[in-house]
């Protein structure tokens, strides 16, 4: 096999594993995007509790 050969091999195994990478990074902040939604509703709720149970 030619150098110019495997360094092609070598790019292209490169690409897939980067491609892998940004693949599972893109999931890891959805699933951090979701929690923060999450979160977010969370704080609403106990913000709304806390306002109702406040003196007027």
């Amino acid at each position: 096999m030619t150098r110019a050969a495997e360094n092609r091999i070598d790019i292209a195994g490169t690409v897939v594993s980067l491609a892998a990478e940004a693949t599972e990074l893109q999931t890891r902040v959805n699933e951090l995007h979701q929690e923060l939604i999450d979160l977010n509703e969370r704080i609403r709720t106990i913000s709304n509790v806390l306002q109702r149970l406040s003196p007027s």
